[in-house]
């Protein structure tokens, strides 16, 4: 099953558009997890077992694993996703961007060594360094488009051709780099007319939706500006607020997860209709 077909289906099977992010950081773990050497495994396996029935989607962030050295507990995560869930997409945050040799180098560590089923990365050198990752036909190439951050318009909103940046690397991908149809834009929840731009650019295209949770999206406007026709084509992540909802009083930090996805997965679906 492609990317696209295995996410529509998880739109439908878990009657969600939230993507649970996978971003560790071991300053923030239960105490008996920071010093556990399998510490980063037992954290992301036990979000993953108490949002699965919640999520069209986990996106791992590679460098929270990468700084602490842990590529290899990443690798544990991604196989443990894909045996217990194959039905959830799995997509790497990985963001990359280079020229064609090295880009494919980076293709084969998120698909062949992660197993990924989509991968997060930067048009800003053109599609010659994104046609590696299309190589691997059924998976899904996520690209940069309008992202949460607040320096994001430094040049997303530069003028080319009388429209800003990220209008035309919206319509690149949708008309000329979607050649396996594939590809999915990232476009942040922080913009949300912005988002309804870029929707009404690319049609169905699905969206990866970065700034809610704790960088303060509102989920309404997103989701309205967002949706398709048939109330999907977005996978609207939550990273922090929902890994780090405890400490409770008397509340564990996967039940607090759990808690926390089902309210966000809630709240998204109130505005879907």
């Amino acid at each position: 099953m492609n990317f696209i077909n295995k996410l529509t289906a998880a739109w439908t099977r878990n009657d969600s558009l939230l993507c649970v992010g996978l971003d560790p950081d071991l300053a923030r773990f239960p105490a008996d997890l920071q010093a556990a050497p399998d510490g980063i495994v037992r954290f992301c396996k036990a979000i993953i077992d108490a949002t699965a029935d919640l999520a069209c989607a986990f996106k791992p962030q590679i460098a929270y694993f990468a700084a602490l050295g842990a590529e290899d507990q990443l690798e544990e995560i991604c196989r443990y996703l894909r045996e217990t869930y194959p039905h959830i997409p799995l997509i790497l945050d990985a963001k990359r961007g280079d020229i064609g040799a090295t880009a494919r180098q980076y293709a084969r560590e998120a698909f062949d060594r992660y197993g990924a089923d989509a991968v997060t990365v930067n048009p800003y050198m053109g599609f010659d360094s994104v046609e590696p990752y299309m190589e691997w036909a059924d998976r899904g190439v996520i690209v940069l488009c309008r992202t949460s951050n607040a320096g994001g318009s430094d040049l997303q909103f530069l003028d080319v051709g009388g429209q800003p940046l990220y209008q035309h690397v919206a319509r690149l991908v949708a008309e000329k780099w979607n050649r396996n149809g594939q590809c999915a834009l990232v476009v942040g929840a922080t913009f949300p007319e912005e988002l309804a731009q870029v929707r009404a650019i690319v049609g169905d295209m699905p969206l990866l939706v970065p700034g809610i949770g704790a960088q303060g999206g509102d989920v309404a406007a997103t989701v309205r500006s967002g949706r398709t026709a048939n109330g999907m084509g977005m996978m609207i992540n939550s990273s922090r607020a929902i890994l780090y909802a405890a400490p409770q009083e008397g509340e564990d930090f996967a039940a607090a997860a759990r808690r926390v996805a089902q309210e966000t997965r809630d709240e998204i679906n109130r505005y879907r209709g």
